[in-house]
């Protein structure tokens, strides 16, 4: 069957070629009523403009680039639907695309994007290699960082507070009144972790409590490798009674270690993780996490991309939004609290 073309749409319409485009494009001076009979026969023919054709003539495409590490990690497959589902709301289609933190395959798909001439890129990934940054800097295609900020990029950035979300959880832990804590940390390219490490030890130290480099194990973003460190961390002769994860993977491993060792959760040992994914529900026990807000994190960087038409929009602005800590039932008073 032929695919219906803007002529077919022009002459069912009984309008110009050229008030078809203006109705497509948003400009020109075509009538509110006229606009709207124009949409209903593109409706009726199922005609969709050629975004490529667009995209030459230097038009928008109505498509945004989404860079993150892994759509497999639950907190960045939440992201990466929220991202679709505003944009859709918007207009716009996204292209996700799974770095794994790599600078090759970092600058490999921002070459891509840029030549699908996406009208914006959000960044959620690690930006570490001079490559990915020089292409970025040449501000050829909007940018916004989501989830993590950059210092080394002219663009705006949403994300939260990752340093007041660990002292919050390191607070929580001290109020149960634990004493013995360890730290799961992610690798040193995830700037949101150290954020996190960096807010639970300033809140030990306020409680007098000073957290050991031994008792920050990093770790790969995965649950295996979680259940490895921690099982590392319990099989020590002092071992820890709480430990806290800066994801929800690695808690989830954390869970899958305790669990392998005979200690039980919360009794022998607290674990709070970070993100409140899915992950944090389906949990046994369900896990205390730290909420990130990923819905208005999403919708205001959304706002900052589609809404600066220039390429790099306005001066870099910074929005930090406080998470919030989810009490489920992954902790409790330690062993030596009770009774």
């Amino acid at each position: 069957m032929r695919e219906t073309t803007i002529y077919d749409v022009a002459k069912e319409a009984g309008v110009s070629i050229a008030s078809v485009s203006n109705v497509i494009n948003g400009k020109g001076k075509v009538s509110a009523k006229k606009r709207e009979e124009i949409r209903a026969v593109m409706e009726r023919l199922n005609y969709r403009p050629n975004v490529l054709a667009s995209a030459l003539m230097g038009k928008k495409t109505y498509t945004l680039g989404l860079l993150v590490p892994d759509v497999a990690n639950p907190f960045f497959a939440e992201i990466a639907r929220l991202v679709e589902d505003h944009a859709h709301q918007a207009g716009y289609s996204v292209i996700a695309c799974s770095t794994d933190n790599k600078d090759e395959r970092i600058e490999r798909y921002i070459r891509l994007l840029k030549r699908k001439r996406v009208d914006g890129l959000m960044i959620g990934t690690g930006l570490g290699g001079s490559g990915a940054l020089s292409q970025l800097k040449e501000k050829s295609v909007p940018l916004v960082m989501i989830a993590r900020g950059s210092d080394l990029l002219p663009a705006s950035s949403v994300l939260t507070d990752d340093r007041s979300g660990g002292a919050g959880a390191a607070r929580h832990l001290l109020g149960l009144g634990h004493r013995r804590l360890a730290v799961l940390a992610e690798n040193a390219k995830v700037t949101s972790s150290k954020d996190r490490v960096r807010g639970f030890r300033e809140a030990l130290a306020e409680a007098g409590l000073k957290l050991a480099e031994a008792d920050i194990l990093v770790c790969e973003t995965s649950v295996a490798d979680g259940e490895r460190a921690a099982g590392e961390l319990l099989r020590r002769p002092d071992r820890p009674t709480a430990l806290f994860c800066c994801n929800d993977m690695l808690a989830a491993g954390a869970l899958r270690a305790a669990k392998r060792l005979g200690i039980r959760v919360p009794g022998g040992l607290s674990v709070v993780g970070f993100d409140n994914t899915i992950l944090a529900e389906v949990t046994d026990p369900a896990l205390t996490t730290i909420a990130q807000p990923l819905d208005r994190i999403v919708g205001k960087a959304l706002e900052l991309l589609i809404g600066e038409p220039e390429a790099g929009g306005p001066e870099r602005r910074r929005f930090v939004m406080e998470p919030e800590l989810i009490v489920r039932e992954s902790t409790a008073p330690p062993p030596d609290a009770i009774g």
